[in-house]
């Protein structure tokens, strides 16, 4: 859903939302209701924190690292570049990224789907480590995806994760950006305040500049 200005990059988050085998899946419950004498209707929610977008926190892939709430917010906030590699094979490369070089701004969202999955599919295109490595150098502080995670389903190494610690840099992952068209917007995708927590959902949008 958009409006002229503004695209919604986030999938939603319901309970056949696809998740990583072990991820605890979104359920809702009411524990008040109007129509059984309730002043509101009151829910409450379970879901693992990389549910839908999401934002990784350090904690994530390296033990004692920052868990969520304690993570800087510029990143997540500011001038951001959607970059198309659709089909591109298993891994985003630095030559998928090289075309749009020029004058990088400190975020950027790839595109690799032509439509966002609606169900777990292990086969998802991942980041190349040293294409995150790649934007570290120019500068960029976020990257993004629009699969579940920046390493490929089966990796046991995390060497994209483990190249986002070395650099410090923010990741989002599970976007859906079907509908933007390569070019630069501003990004809003604030985390959650969770403490302790590993990673936070976040309404992901971009507003054209």
């Amino acid at each position: 859903m958009r409006s002229p200005a503004l695209y919604d990059i986030s999938p939603t988050v319901d309970p056949a939302a696809p998740l990583f085998p072990g991820d605890l899946p979104y359920a809702l419950q009411w524990t008040a209701r109007i129509a059984g004498g309730s002043s509101v209707n009151l829910s409450a929610v379970q879901l693992s924190p990389h549910a839908g977008a999401h934002a990784d926190a350090p904690l994530h892939y390296a033990d004692g690292a920052a868990s969520i709430e304690a993570v800087d917010l510029a990143p997540y906030l500011g001038p951001c570049r959607v970059i198309h590699a659709i089909d591109c094979g298993p891994l985003v490369g630095v030559e998928h990224l090289q075309r749009a070089e020029r004058g990088l701004p400190p975020r950027v969202l790839v595109r690799t789907c032509r439509r966002a999955p609606t169900v777990w599919d292990p086969g998802f295109t991942a980041y190349a480590p040293q294409a995150l490595a790649w934007l570290g150098e120019r500068g960029v502080r976020l990257a993004g995806i629009d699969t579940p995670s920046v390493d490929p389903a089966d990796s046991k190494g995390l060497e994209a994760h483990h190249t986002l610690l070395r650099l410090d840099m923010r990741v989002l992952e599970n976007l859906v950006l079907d509908e933007v068209p390569e070019g630069d917007y501003e990004l809003i995708a604030l985390p959650l305040k969770l403490a302790g927590a590993c990673a936070s959902p976040v309404r992901a949008v971009l507003r054209a500049l």
